[in-house]
């Protein structure tokens, strides 16, 4: 064997080899890779990667001019699998990739590493040798988060592509990690977000992919700098109180010869069925969960972006067509499984242990799913037979709102289901209401945009959208810019239309999305039961003819109840009459209408008490006014209830009752064929 530059040493034990070969190692990454260190005095680094099928493998780059002589790497004698060893002189900054001959005389292959820290700019796709040692300043942020739960907090997620915020105008180029913290911290806490999404940040090579064909998954982009530049930007974030979520993929990768796929010549990651390792839609590969290393690279891959990175969540990517084995494909396109059914079960039981192991070793985070079917029990725990996510985004409700604030007024009579009927379900699972970048690209408009009415009715409808959304049961994510409505469609090769907001109807959106997010946060009514019905009555959905809804929110603090009043019509109104079921009186705390927002102003009471009079079976009735294409929200500052009233000559007790029987999901779908979350999105994130 050729290896007379390369010393052998080794990092794995046993356990460590048993573990990968059993799905179960969680931590690969301080395992697999380029390990800068000093072995006997001698400084170097220690490469190891995993390549089954390879009958030689080199490490070649700057370091011997890209030559493989002496530079052949160790094959363990365990039939792992793994190559390894240590090549003295290597230090930090060394570019490098792997030149595998595979068995079979198959063509030779130089590949950038699996588990590489950092990489090459694109379109180069070298990876290069890294120390990942920041130093880090936010215990006060991780332990508030290992003692907290986001499950009764207020979630709000500022979604964001990294590229196309805002650029750096003297140099013509987008943010680095480093200017992006000077910039993205101070507008996110003005705005009231809790939280950014960062769509990823993993290595790839395609930028109108967006980052979702990764060939990176251990490196950050280095578009924007180093590794340790984003730990920077995260460590700010996490001093000035703001959470992170990163976009993750594991549901395919391209198929970009340097990197994972056919590693050594064989198929190594993807699975080797084009029914199950192809995906139609992307022209990309498909992981095979099966596989047990396979199953350890991505669980060690999510484990190294919250252990490295300190991230607080991720969001995982495309979980439908991970775990449906006819997703996007048609008869005869895909193999039932071993029971008939259409599960990939394979993948199912990788996201269950992911889930299952993530939340164990690192408590206050979250995993969120985008996952656009009715698939039961997406964000249930997997002890009960759920996959455990901790959210799951609410695509029937983004669907059926878009639709409705599209329709003309003249329509909405007949259409008042579209926007009622999100909460039949919203209790079946965790929700996150989101409008992201999916609605904003390829011909589906801006928010703006979608909106029906002219200029002021499309302003004022996207500030009644925001609000329904605001106050509608569930967590929050907007896309950028969709705060500052831009009427022309997100795009990634340019930043964001910033100069709109010298104009008082942009600036009306911007506004109102700051206080919404102010009031999600102050007002516990709003979040404290983000996913329990508890929190949540109907007072009157009745009225289609008017397009008003009024619902009210409370905690578990008594009377902390706010009351929503939705106006999705043109017309105002005097005086209108809302049953109740108490002497109460009402403050107005939030307007949608206010001429902050560029609304029209309309005149209303700011404190407003119920008289002793039958309305709607309710014995007493609030008179309210209602401004045009707006919602009004009333924080509830007393209550006396009525004792309760006896049915003359019987002892019968009468209560009036002001929220409707739920509805189950199942119901739903027997009644009306209708799966609340279906979907068609094949988008690229």
């Amino acid at each position: 064997m050729d290896s007379s530059y390369v010393l052998f040493h080794t990092l794995f034990t046993d356990f460590d080899i048993s573990l990968f070969k059993t799905g179960k190692h969680y931590r690969l990454y301080n395992k697999m890779g380029a390990h800068p260190m000093v072995v006997d005095g001698v400084e170097g680094c220690y490469f190891s990667v995993y390549a089954p099928n390879a009958q030689k493998l080199y490490v070649v780059g700057d370091f011997n001019q890209w030559k493989q002589e002496g530079y052949m790497l160790y094959s363990r004698w365990d039939a792992s699998g793994i190559w390894e060893g240590f090549i003295p002189g290597v230090t930090v900054g060394t570019v490098y990739k792997y030149k595998i001959y595979p068995y079979n005389f198959g063509r030779i292959r130089m590949k950038a590493d699996p588990y590489g820290y950092r990489t090459e700019r694109p379109p180069m796709s070298g990876s290069v040798v890294t120390s990942l040692d920041h130093v880090w300043h936010d215990e006060k942020w991780m332990t508030r988060r290992r003692e907290s739960s986001a499950m009764n907090q207020p979630v709000s997620v500022y979604e964001m592509h990294f590229g196309s915020w805002k650029w750096n105008k003297y140099a013509n180029r987008p943010l680095t990690y480093v200017e992006m913290s000077d910039e993205l911290i101070p507008y996110l806490l003005e705005m009231g977000y809790t939280h950014v999404e960062f769509m990823p940040l993993t290595e790839y090579p395609y930028e109108p992919s967006w980052g979702y064909q990764v060939t990176g998954y251990f490196a950050a982009t280095s578009r924007y700098g180093q590794p340790k530049d984003l730990m920077y930007l995260i460590d700010r974030l996490h001093q000035a109180g703001i959470g992170v979520i990163m976009d993750w993929v594991p549901a395919h990768f391209p198929a970009d010869d340097y990197a994972l796929a056919t590693f050594d010549g064989s198929c190594v990651y993807e699975h080797p069925d084009k029914r199950k390792g192809y995906h139609p839609d992307w022209n990309t590969l498909i992981f095979n969960y099966d596989r047990a290393e396979v199953r350890s690279f991505l669980i060690s891959n999510a484990f190294f972006w919250f252990e490295m990175y300190h991230i607080d969540g991720i969001r995982v990517d495309a979980v439908s067509s991970m775990i449906f084995l006819d997703y996007s494909r048609n008869q005869g396109e895909w193999e039932p499984n071993q029971y008939g059914g259409r599960e990939n079960l394979d993948a199912i039981s990788l996201v269950q242990e992911l889930n299952t192991a993530l939340y164990k070793n690192f408590p206050g985070v979250q995993t969120i799913a985008e996952e656009s079917t009715a698939h039961p029990k997406v964000s249930k725990p997997v002890f009960e037979g759920g996959l455990g996510f901790g959210m799951k985004w609410m695509m029937g409700w983004m669907h059926d709102s878009n639709k409705y604030f599209k329709r003309e007024f003249i329509y909405r009579r007949y259409h008042q289901n579209d926007i009622t009927f999100s909460i039949a379900y919203a209790f079946s699972e965790n929700f996150m209401l989101a409008l992201s970048h999916d609605e904003v690209v390829h011909g589906k408009s801006s928010m703006i945009g979608k909106m029906a009415g002219d200029e002021w009715q499309k302003f004022a409808n996207l500030r009644t959208y925001y609000s329904y959304m605001f106050t509608h049961p569930g967590t929050k994510l907007l896309f950028m810019g969709n705060d500052f409505a831009p009427y022309t469609e997100w795009n990634f090769t340019e930043e964001l239309e910033w100069e709109l907001l010298q104009y008082p109807s942009h600036k009306g959106i911007n506004s109102i999305v700051k206080d919404l997010n102010f009031l999600y946060r102050n007002e516990r009514a709003l979040h404290h039961y983000n996913f329990d019905s508890k929190g949540f009555t109907w007072v009157d959905a009745a009225d289609k003819l008017n397009s008003i809804l009024i619902t009210q929110r409370c905690s578990d603090v008594k009377n902390d109840v706010l009351m929503i009043v939705l106006n999705l019509n043109t017309t105002p109104h005097k005086q209108y009459k809302i049953g109740l079921n108490a002497k109460q009186a009402w403050k107005l705390i939030f307007n949608s209408d206010d001429t902050i927002y560029w609304g029209s102003g309309y005149e209303i009471a700011t404190n407003v008490k119920t008289i002793r009079k039958r309305w709607n079976d309710r014995p007493h009735t609030l008179y309210v006014d209602i401004p045009p294409l707006s919602a009004t929200v009333y924080r509830l500052i007393s209550s006396v209830e009525d004792k309760p009233l006896k049915e003359k000559g019987s002892k019968k007790i009468l209560k009036p009752v002001i929220t409707p029987e739920v509805t189950t999901v199942e119901e739903i779908q027997r009644d009306t064929g209708k799966n609340p979350e279906d979907s068609n999105t094949n988008d690229n994130g």
